[in-house]
């Protein structure tokens, strides 16, 4: 396809509803490469600007923007946090933004292209949206920044002229296969136990699977009984319903290819919700929804495959997470008790954890 047969059959998919990512696999593309063919001059209502690095000092920039609505999101969960980007660092490589609400773990070496992007609403009264789109090499997003009514719009177009990139057309790379876990059998399991026992800094964790060379679920299934368990799927309902209705605050993680998004804080309004599929057979799909002013989570709960409880022993105690996969093995959202180092877990989060049904181990395990 030409950019200009990308940009009339993407805005044909767009007038029946469908979002971005969606129109996008309908037509075999990835986002990234559907927003990328509309650049340039054209007529259509979505219009991209090519952005340039360093993406660090771009979103350092943000902060005279005010409040602005970021997104991260992966195949099955969406996170969104209203908010300034505040005490934003980092390097090529690397960054954090430590605000009081957005909080980013960043990935910057996996962000192969940016763009700002403009879309005319379908009525003419209404200002077009406005976003800057972050997308890895293979055209997946990796974090999204939307203008919203407090933010100053003056103040986001000026941050767009300042890392506008020279037009050139931007390469994306065809999906990358998932690499299969290695056999229970070649872990050392005894070790993987040994040196979980030993973490002081749940920052630990990541390291130790790498150490070890075990894929995340994988090492869940060969500590399970010491150090975790299995949970019903309907145990991420219950733990945001419980969580709303004591007042518990909560810290709720959703990661993309390039970035980890946190809310800290309570959760209020807790709202299931199911929706019919495209075509005429489709499935319907449930929908696990947060709707507070400023934090919004939406996770498709009938893509949940397993759940979690997982405890990591730090310098301040044990820390409790509540983890949820999808059916491909992807990490779809984590939960933990709102706290800060240096302090042990809420005793009011381990009732709310310690109530979740479980299920009973797998074969062959105590």
């Amino acid at each position: 396809m030409t950019a200009e047969d990308i940009r009339d059959r993407f805005a044909a998919l767009r007038a029946k509803g469908m979002r971005h990512k969606d129109a996008a696999a309908a037509m075999g593309l990835s986002e990234g490469a559907a927003v990328a063919a509309h650049s340039g001059t054209h007529d259509k209502a979505l219009r991209a600007t090519r952005l340039r690095g360093p993406w660090v000092e771009l979103l350092q920039a943000l902060e005279l923007c005010g409040p602005v609505l970021a997104l991260t999101r992966n195949e099955t969960t969406v996170h969104e946090k209203t908010g300034v980007y505040e005490k934003v660092s980092g390097s090529e490589m690397m960054g954090l933004a430590l605000g009081e609400a957005i909080d980013l773990r960043l990935f910057f070496s996996r962000w192969h292209a940016g763009f700002a992007v403009s879309e005319a609403a379908a009525n003419a009264g209404v200002p077009p949206s406005l976003s800057l789109q972050f997308f890895n090499a293979q055209g997946v997003a990796v974090h999204k920044i939307f203008v919203r009514d407090a933010t100053d719009r003056d103040a986001f177009q000026s941050v767009i002229d300042t890392y506008t990139a020279a037009d050139e057309p931007v390469q994306f790379l065809p999906p990358e296969d998932k690499a299969a876990p290695r056999d229970d059998g070649a872990i050392d399991t005894a070790g993987l136990a040994e040196a979980w026992r030993a973490m002081q800094d749940t920052h630990e964790f990541f390291g130790l699977l790498n150490k070890f060379g075990v894929e995340r679920q994988q090492s869940f299934r060969l500590t399970e009984g010491e150090f975790t368990q299995r949970a019903e799927i309907g145990a991420v309902q219950g733990l945001l319903q419980e969580a709303a209705f004591d007042g518990t605050p909560i810290m709720v993680f959703v990661g993309s290819p390039g970035c980890i998004q946190i809310h800290s804080g309570p959760v209020v309004r807790i709202e299931p919700m199911e929706m019919k599929g495209h075509g005429d057979n489709a499935v319907p799909m449930r929908w696990l929804n947060v709707l507070d002013p400023g934090f919004n989570l939406h996770m498709r709960e009938d893509r949940i495959a397993g759940v979690w409880i997982v405890e990591k022993p730090t310098s301040d105690g044990v820390v409790t997470s509540v983890e949820a996969f999808d059916q491909t093995g992807e990490l779809m959202a984590m939960f933990f008790g709102a706290r800060k180092p240096g302090t042990p877990e809420r005793e009011e989060w381990r009732n709310i954890v310690g109530q979740l049904p479980r299920l009973q181990p797998a074969a062959g395990k105590a």
